[in-house]
Formats: C-alpha cells, structure tokens, sequence
C-alpha cells in the first residue's frame, strides 16, 4: 500500500509541475487578494493588525478552492480513475495520496508565504508564527474536506459552483479558530491552545475518514 501510495503522489506531482502555471496561479491569488486589502482599507498600522487574521484565512480558504475542481476531473477524462477503481489496493489509499499531492501544491506553499501577510500586515514575528503553525494545520483539512466536494460533483456541468456550495459551510470552523489563534496571539493575555487542539482534531478527524468518504463519493459518481 505504501508503495502504491508513493507511485500515485509522485505522478501527481510530476503532472503538475508540467502544468506550472496552475500551480503559481493558486500561490498568486493569495497574494494578490492579501495585498489588496491594505489598498481598500487604507494603511492604518492598527486596523491591519486587527483584520489580519480574518483576511489571511479567508484568502488561504478561497486559494485552496481553485484547483479543486482539477483534483479528479483529469483522471475522470483520461479512464485513468476508472482503472484506479479496478486496481486491488483501497481505493482510499489513491484518493489519500492524490489529497496530499493537492496539498503540497496548494496548501504548503501557502503556509511558506504566510510571512508576507505578517509585512503587509505590520504583524510581529511571534503572530507570525502562529499563522503559519495554524496555516500548516488547517490547510490539509481543507484539501481534505474539498476532495470530498470534487468527489461529488465529478462530471457535473458547473462543478466549480456546487463545490463551493457544499463545501464552505463545511470550512466555517477551520476558518474561525484559525483565524482565531492568529487573533489571540496577539493579545498578551492569550491563549491559543485551545485553537490549536481542535484544529488538530480536526485534521486527525479528516485524516481518518475523509478519504474513504472521498473514495465512497467516486464510485457513486463513476456509476
């Protein structure tokens, strides 16, 4: 299983490197949408602090939605998913090592840029790290949680939109204790443990069953 596991990841990342420029457009959507607040809200050093949490996150959620949509649709045109489905290793184990592909281009560049908003955002060090601690948390629940979404709405007309909608209500509370922990850091009294704890539940919880709920969605919509 782990070899298969192995074998998947690494085609899909050799598939996505040849396609660079989907790869950067999910990095730079992040950062233009985080450099654009400073430009509409003005450039008053304490109302940025304060807004920074929020925006880095919501940014962070919208980026990560963008390749959803591609997660399995290239697969599904090409007959590669339905040999996947005839294959004797678990179908969770492929559709895991394809979410962690889709992680490590989407969510830990995102984690690695993170800084950036902390200079936008006159942020200090310490909160910065925060971010990126939370960000390196939350970001593989949203994959995880997405690939449930791409799952369902697989070769249905006008995916993208039904992705969103089942999806961001789901994202709600990765989005407020993350966001949440970024907030607390800030303040002297703080106290982000609790975020962390249940974003790291969060993260055990979707490891453990949202690849067979992404599998489960794939046979219902290859049937």
């Amino acid at each position: 299983m782990l070899n298969t596991f192995w074998m998947i990841l690494k085609r899909d990342l050799k598939l996505a490197l040849r396609r660079r420029s989907e790869v950067f457009t999910v990095l730079f959507f992040f950062i233009i949408v985080v450099s654009l607040f400073p430009l509409g809200v003005g450039f008053n050093e304490k109302m940025l602090q304060e807004i920074a949490p929020g925006v880095a996150w919501i940014a962070a959620l919208l980026a990560s939605m963008l390749a959803l949509e591609r997660l399995f649709a290239n697969d599904y045109v090409d007959g590669t998913l339905e040999q996947m489905l005839l294959t004797p290793q678990p179908l969770s184990i492929l559709v895991f090592a394809k979410m962690t592909a889709h992680w490590l281009l989407t969510g830990l560049p995102l984690v690695l840029v993170a800084p950036v908003v902390g200079v936008l955002y006159h942020l200090e060090a310490e909160t910065v790290i925060t971010m990126m601690l939370m960000l390196l948390l939350g970001t593989p629940v949203l994959s995880m949680i997405g690939a449930i979404g791409a799952a369902l709405t697989l070769g249905l007309r006008g995916g993208g939109v039904l992705i969103s909608l089942l999806i961001l209500p789901l994202y709600i509370p990765v989005l407020v204790y993350g966001s949440g922990a970024i907030a607390e850091s800030r303040l002297q009294s703080g106290n982000i443990e609790p975020h962390i704890l249940l974003l790291s539940a969060f993260l055990l919880l979707s490891l453990i069953f949202s690849p067979w709920a992404t599998a489960s969605a794939l046979k219902i919509s290859l049937e």
